[in-house]
């Protein structure tokens, strides 16, 4: 520590004109252990500053700067912290509190006494020491007067002292005498020792010397040693005075501070006295409006509530220790734990009257026969009891028994309330959806009267579950004559096979319209109930879950899926969210099932309402999830779903079975297939509704599950046609798929679209080849046998030699084939192809064309044999290709 100080000293201080007194080492309390110093310096120059300086070492070196500097006339108090025990804490109090750790209580004390010395010297200020030992006080003060005092501080304070020009003097006077002085200090110091002996000697005998003043100095002291014992004397007689008064003043100390004991201990009982009667007394108008107020009007609904509130402050507040001990305590809890008791009977017993009303109100249920398709608003309600949302909450916090007791009576009666209506709605849309039908036409597949319909929705309407009635499937259909294969083309045959496609379109328009004004007053009905449960049974709504009903139905495949939640209620209420959930499952249990019985009536009217349902539904869940994730209604919605997604899945494979089981009539020409037309108009259909839409993925993949089916089947009928040769079955019907893949733009088809024009192109290939080996039967026999020897190893110049290929054999050949020949088998041919192809498809044009280019190339292949095989011999063909094409156009124009 002293090389820090005189290192301080030397490089900051004396700079400055200033002079280190005292050093400690300290860190700021509480923080973080960064060390620095606090020195205690005054000025060189007079008048004499005294200040309190801050150092710290430098983060760039190993060098101290200076911080800050305190003048110590500003350090108002020093607080040692301990005065009995070590304590390295102490603060000083200048414009704030600065809080110090010395790292040890010797440097502490040592820095608190010069500060002391200092503020005696030079500043005689009144500078508050706290809890600092009077020992250590009075160790800083010598004994003596106040003169010495002041000495004896300055040379505590000061290390050393200059010497002044007059002792320099001396000494250079004094080591000029002695030359030696420099060179040999011992020597030196002996002469002076070797004085100093002779100076006191001379003293002693001086002393001697002078005996009279001795015996009168002794004489004095005599005098004054008996000047002392009668002053003791005195003294003594003072103390024994002085005792009874200080017995006198003990008891009134004693008096005084019991009389203080006794004015804190009534303060004390005042304030206990005052804040138990502010806390724990409730006014009197509060009261009576527990026992007496209006629950129906909002000004003694408000009144309650403020009142309710009162009471729950004072029952809740915060007593001190013995305060339930007090006998006046206790009977207020017991007159506040009866005045709830009273009150929450008298809230419950209003609300439950309020729920039972509304229960049996009959007001809002929907008529049987109502012309608008809406649900009742219950807005109003809502409203009303709304203003009961406190009061509520109070008792949800002060008597949960009965606060479960509502909520359970409320879910009773709202649920009656609720199914009545939501089954009329219902009974509603079946009898429009029903009713349609019955204005222009009966169902094809369901021959019954308006009686049975009629009979069978209201059979829907009580059931609980799915309908399990089989639905209306594809009829099985036979090819029949050419304009009845018209008019199956030219219509969907579908589960409810009407009469024209026009009223199929009107009728799943207006289903469509039906089920979309059914979601659409369900989803703010549900809505608006499960907002009006969490504000009124103040229950919060959670906005994540942790997997939704949507997603659920996302991975159902083929009718395979597994669900998280359930129509029924859960086993255990974990929060608030699942209290809300249970809530609306209760209040609203009818709403899947009749869901369900709708999905149901709509897909046994029409397979392909399903594809509007899987829109509308998907849509909606889609809608609420957004609204909000955790809500009842994105639950149920997300349930309904999975079950039009089986019946979407159900219209696919019954589409893709009924194609299985097609049959074809032996006497006619197969056409274009019942089927292939089926799944043109179901893609139209489905491109249309589809447009836009959420599921996209789900019709993508029944697109492949059918088009694949259609493919097979279409093969299957061809290998089993006896009267239309399979490749026109083949060609007519592949063409056919090609041209709605191309007209729709299925980019998911777009691998089958191409399959279908090469299966197409393909067959047609093939019959038009097998076509045209029939009008020149003999000459393709006797062209083949030529390149059948060719074949063997015969060159084709020595074919000529062969006797059953000679140069004769051909001309006798060609000469049964003159023009008039060929054209008259060109037409037998025509004639042939027309009969073997469908009109619907019109592909007559097309395939007498690539007969034509079939045949040219065949007759430019036997040209071409002739002159390879009889070179030089002048034989040709007795027609030309001019003569061909004159012959096909002709054949064309004349049919």
């Amino acid at each position: 520590m002293t090389a820090i100080k005189h290192a301080l000293q030397r490089d900051i201080f004396t700079p400055n004109d200033e002079r280190l007194l005292s050093i400690v080492n300290v860190c700021k309390a509480g923080k973080k252990k960064r060390n620095c110093f606090l020195c205690a310096t005054v000025t060189t120059e007079r008048p004499v500053q005294v200040n309190v300086v801050k150092v710290k070492k430098s983060d760039k070196g190993d060098f101290y700067k200076r911080q800050t500097a305190w003048a110590l006339r500003d350090l108002a108090v020093v607080d040692a912290k301990d005065a009995v025990k070590e304590n390295p804490e102490f603060d000083l109090h200048f414009d704030k509190v600065y809080k110090w750790v010395a790292s040890s209580t010797v440097e502490k004390n040592t820095f608190i006494s010069c500060i002391w010395k200092l503020n005696q010297r030079y500043l005689r200020k009144k500078i508050d020491f706290t809890n600092v030992s009077s020992q250590l006080l009075e160790e800083s003060v010598p004994s003596g007067e106040n003169q010495s005092v002041a000495g004896g501080d300055e040379e505590a304070v000061d290390e050393y002292q200059e010497l002044n020009a007059r002792e320099e003097q001396d000494i250079e006077i004094m080591m000029e005498g002695c030359e030696y002085a420099i060179s040999n200090a011992e020597a030196f110091a002996e002469k002076l020792s070797r004085e100093l002996q002779v100076l006191d000697g001379a003293n002693i005998q001086s002393i001697m010397a002078s005996e009279k003043q001795v015996n009168i100095l002794m004489k004095l002291l005599d005098e004054a040693l008996k000047e002392v014992d009668q002053i003791e004397l005195k003294l003594s007689s003072y103390e024994e005075m002085l005792q009874s008064v200080k017995e006198q003043m003990d008891q009134i100390s004693e008096s005084n501070h019991l009389i203080h004991l006794s004015n804190t201990n009534n303060v004390k009982l005042l304030s206990e006295i005052e804040f138990l009667v502010n806390h724990m007394d409730l006014a009197k108008g509060h009261i009576k409006a527990l026992q007496e107020g209006d629950l129906t009007s909002s000004r003694g609904i408000e009144a309650c509530t403020n009142a309710a509130d009162a009471l729950l402050q004072c029952m809740n507040v915060a007593l001190r220790p013995g305060h339930d001990m007090l006998h006046a305590v206790k009977q207020q809890q017991q007159r506040f734990s009866d005045l709830r008791e009273q009150f929450a009977r008298r809230l419950a017993s209003h609300l439950n009257s309020v729920f039972v009303t509304k229960g049996h109100d009959q007001s809002s249920t929907l008529a049987q026969h109502s012309v608008e398709l809406t649900l009742p608003n219950h807005h109003p309600f809502h409203r009303d009891l709304l203003r009961y949302a406190k009061l509520m909450e109070w008792l949800k916090n002060t008597d949960y028994g009965k606060y479960e007791g509502l909520t359970k009576n409320y879910m009773d009666y709202l649920s009656r309330l609720y199914e009545r209506e939501i089954k009329d709605f219902f009974e509603v849309a079946k009898i429009k959806m029903t009713g349609t039908t019955r204005e222009g036409k009966k169902f094809a597949t369901l021959p019954r009267k308006e009686s049975a319909v009629k009979q069978e929705t209201e059979s829907l309407h009580g059931s609980s579950g799915k309908l399990t009635g089989s639905t209306s499937s594809l009829n099985k259909l036979s090819v029949q004559s050419s304009g009845n294969r018209r008019s199956q083309s030219s219509s969907l045959l579908d589960m409810g096979n009407m009469s024209a496609s026009d009223l199929d379109v009107a009728d799943r328009t207006k289903f469509d319209k039906i089920f979309e004004q059914v979601l659409s007053e369900l989803e703010p009905l549900c809505l608006a109930e499960q907002d009006f449960i969490s504000k009124f049974f103040k229950l919060q709504q959670h906005q994540s879950i942790s997997g939704t009903a949507m997603n659920e139905a996302e991975e159902m495949d083929g009718g395979i899926l597994s669900r998280s939640y359930t129509s029924g209620v859960p086993q255990t209420v974990s929060s608030e969210k699942d209290m809300i959930r249970q809530m609306m499952t209760k209040i609203f249990r009818c709403i899947e099932p009749e869901l369900n019985n709708l999905i149901a009536l709509g897909d046994k009217i029409d397979s392909f309402n399903s594809l509007y349902m899987l829109v509308k539904m998907s849509h909606h869940v889609w809608t609420a999830q957004n609204v909000d994730p955790a809500s009842f209604l994105s639950t149920t919605l997300g349930n309904v779903l999975v079950t039009v997604k089986r019946n979407f899945d159900k219209c696919i494979s019954n589409q893709m079975k009924q194609m299985d089981e097609v049959k074809i009539s032996k006497k006619s020409k197969v056409g274009i297939l019942p089927f292939v037309a089926e799944f043109e108009e179901f893609a139209a259909l489905a491109e249309s509704i589809f447009k836009n839409a959420e599921r996209r993925g789900d019709l993508d993949k029944a697109y492949i599950k059918l088009i694949r089916a259609v493919f097979v089947s279409v093969e299957k009928v061809a290998n089993e046609s006896q009267k239309t040769p399979r490749d026109v079955v083949m060609m007519e019907n592949f063409h056919h798929i090609f041209a709605t893949l191309s007209r729709l733009k299925i980019s998911c088809l777009e691998a089958e679209k191409k399959e279908a024009k090469q299966k197409y192109t393909e067959h047609l290939q093939s019959y038009v080849i097998y076509s045209l080996g029939q009008p020149l039967e003999k000459l393709n026999h006797f062209f083949e046998g030529v390149e059948a020897r060719v074949a063997q190893g015969i060159r084709e110049e020595e074919v000529s030699y062969q006797l059953a290929f000679n140069k004769q054999e051909l001309r006798k050949v060609i000469k049964e084939y003159p023009g008039k020949e060929v054209k008259k088998g060109l037409d037998n041919l025509y004639k042939k192809v027309d009969k073997h192809l469908c009109e619907e498809e019109n592909l007559l044009q097309v395939v007498w064309h690539s007969m034509q280019d079939e045949f040219i190339r065949q007759y430019k292949h036997f040209e071409g044999l002739i002159a390879r095989c009889y070179p030089g011999s002048g034989i040709t063909m007795e027609f030309t290709i001019q003569d061909i094409l004159d012959y096909c156009s002709s054949i064309a124009q004349s049919h």
